[in-house]
């Protein structure tokens, strides 16, 4: 029987060239696998948008695909930021379910390390993930698998976890995934924002853009992202004029983000802030990223009020979306009960595990 050999994919010049043809294999790849996880395909890279992370000058991208008989059956995509944690590499795993089982994903993942290793790459992240069909049905009896950080646990059972877990990765932290059906009406919004607002009496104003933050508030939204990073133990530098290149970097990509913030009345400062993306070339879906609520802030509602106006402007802008995502630590109880609120769902969990070649033995 044939194996499947695994090669580096040459990124092409652009989409429409005949050298185009790989790489769009890759991509289907990825859609088809996304398909069989979710029961859809919002959480796939359209074409334009994976050619665009490719040419991230943050981000060094590789692929790596997998061929049998002259055909791309899985692929891996291997992301090692330029700037901060130069020795970390995330690699993301696409297997098509018809070669699941031989051991396609594992020749992958070992070529992934091979080549992350060759350019000094000492930790590696793989990101597993499980719908919560696939989570109710796993025996609740069986051995499970303790996250280093947070709450969740995976079940053994799950082909995903032994896979990561055999390999040799840690369970780092499990997410909540959830998603939220587009529209929502008019009358739950409005009454949210009322509930909101009575809480805090008025203490704040809310502010609200697209794409680009206004030059008013970029020191202070960059204040409040690099102290949420620092928080998360990401103490890498974040300036106003970074600020300005990643949002440039998203427009050229034709990705576009939806951002509130909220400003305390006594102040004058931004306490708060949430945000939301679009991918480039897709109407279809949106991604809930950050919410940040300074501690001092905490207990009167701000992060509902932000969350609910984003979702007014998101809607106002982008009438024809139909999804929103969103991913939340479990052990975050206020904003899973917003989320709740606004009528999220949980869509399963994801699992980010680590191997880190200094330790592995």
């Amino acid at each position: 029987m044939a194996e499947a050999k695994v090669e580096q994919l040459r990124i092409p010049e652009d989409l429409q060239h005949n050298s185009a043809a790989d790489f769009l294999e890759a991509v289907e790849v990825s859609r088809q696998v996304r398909i069989d996880t979710w029961g859809n395909d919002f959480l796939a890279y359209t074409p334009a948008e994976l050619f665009a992370l490719c040419h991230d000058p943050y981000e060094w991208y590789v692929v790596l695909v997998a061929r049998l008989d002259g055909k791309i059956l899985g692929r891996a995509g291997i992301a090692m930021p330029l700037d901060d944690n130069t020795e970390l590499a995330h690699v993301t795993l696409d297997v098509l379910p018809v070669a699941a089982g031989q051991g396609m994903g594992r020749k992958l993942l070992e070529a992934a390390e091979l080549f992350v290793k060759g350019e000094n790459r000492r930790i590696v992240v793989v990101e597993t993930n499980h719908p919560a069909a696939d989570l109710e049905a796993a025996d609740e009896a069986g051995e499970r698998i303790a996250a280093a950080h947070g709450s969740i646990d995976l079940p053994l059972k799950s082909r995903e976890a032994r896979f990561a877990s055999n390999a040799g990765y840690a369970l780092e932290r499990a997410e909540q995934f959830s998603a939220c059906a587009l529209p929502l009406g008019a009358d739950l919004l409005g009454q949210l924002t009322a509930r909101a607002e009575e809480t805090h009496q008025g203490a704040y104003r809310v502010h609200q853009w697209l794409d680009a933050c206004p030059e008013e508030w970029a020191a202070d939204f960059v204040r409040l992202e690099k102290s949420h990073n620092e928080d998360d133990g990401d103490h890498g530098t974040w300036s106003v004029e970074q600020l300005r290149e990643s949002e440039e970097l998203s427009r050229l990509s034709g990705r576009r983000t939806v951002v509130t913030a909220a400003e305390c009345l006594e102040s004058g400062a931004l306490v708060a802030f949430t945000s939301i993306s679009l991918l480039g070339h897709r109407a279809d879906v949106a991604f809930q990223d950050e919410t940040v609520v300074q501690k001092a802030h905490h207990g009167k509602d701000l992060g509902l009020q932000i969350k609910v106006a984003n979702m007014e402007q998101l809607q106002q802008h982008f009438p024809e979306l139909r999804a929103i995502y969103s991913w939340n630590a479990p052990e975050n109880d206020y904003m899973l009960a917003v989320d709740a609120t606004l009528g999220y769902t949980s869509a399963g969990v994801t699992g980010q595990w680590r191997k880190d070649f200094n330790k592995a033995q």
